[in-house]
């Protein structure tokens, strides 16, 4: 009879601990639960700096309000660079000695061939020739249009002046001499910069006579200008 009564009173006080023990380690788990979710919503919530202060929009009018990057913007940020500036000023001073020796550039259009990025026509423009097309296997606009220089689309000398500082980097030099020449008129001024001999240049000439030719230096880079002037009928 006590060996039973000691047993059910071993009993009630292992299922007494057990019914401590389980609501402990609820306790436990929901601190640990609360603790994580605390945790959580802090990791989760991005700090003020580093929210965009400016709302979502929620209409046109007031989307139209935000500021826009255009393509105007991106050019003057481009053209206020040092280096653009350099380059635009350097071709300046070419041109004028070339208005200084041939008068060519008063009122006449201008054809600049391969025009790279355009430096070449925003010297011409600032210099007061209006109507000036730069040209170029890659478009840069708004200063140069797309075109390929072997195969021009102009009509016959419909330009008064054309130039090119890249020659001697064209595939086909004859052909690309050639274009040169079927739209300049008769009396215009054709001019190159180049590396080459100047007799090599001046050959490829068929339709011009030669006029000068000078040493120049031209965005840092010491070449030989050869000024050529269109004789005869358009072919």
């Amino acid at each position: 009879m006590m060996q039973a009564t000691k047993e059910h009173i071993n009993n009630e006080t292992t299922s007494t601990t057990i019914t401590k023990m389980s609501k402990f380690l609820n306790k436990i788990s929901y601190t640990s639960i609360t603790i994580a979710t605390i945790t959580l919503f802090f990791i989760r919530t991005p700090p003020q700096t580093c929210i965009n202060p400016i709302t979502h929009p929620k209409s046109s009018c007031e989307s139209s309000q935000r500021q826009i990057t255009t393509f105007d913007h991106i050019h003057r940020r481009l053209w206020s660079i040092s280096t653009w500036k350099k380059s635009v000023n350097s071709y300046t001073t070419l041109f004028t000695h070339i208005q200084t020796l041939t008068r060519v550039l008063n009122d006449t259009n201008a054809l600049i061939m391969s025009a790279g990025g355009g430096q070449a026509v925003m010297a011409l423009r600032e210099m007061g020739v209006v109507d000036v097309t730069g040209v170029e296997v890659v478009e840069s606009l708004p200063l140069v249009v797309r075109g390929d220089p072997h195969h021009l689309e102009f009509f016959d000398g419909v330009f008064g002046f054309v130039f090119s500082a890249n020659l001697d980097q064209a595939l086909f030099k004859e052909k690309y001499v050639k274009e040169m020449e079927r739209c300049v008129r008769d009396g215009g001024v054709l001019a190159v910069c180049v590396d080459s001999e100047v007799k090599e240049v001046v050959e490829l000439f068929r339709m011009s006579r030669f006029l000068l030719a000078e040493n120049v230096t031209l965005v840092g880079t010491k070449m030989t200008m050869v000024v050529m002037e269109r004789v005869g009928g358009v072919s």
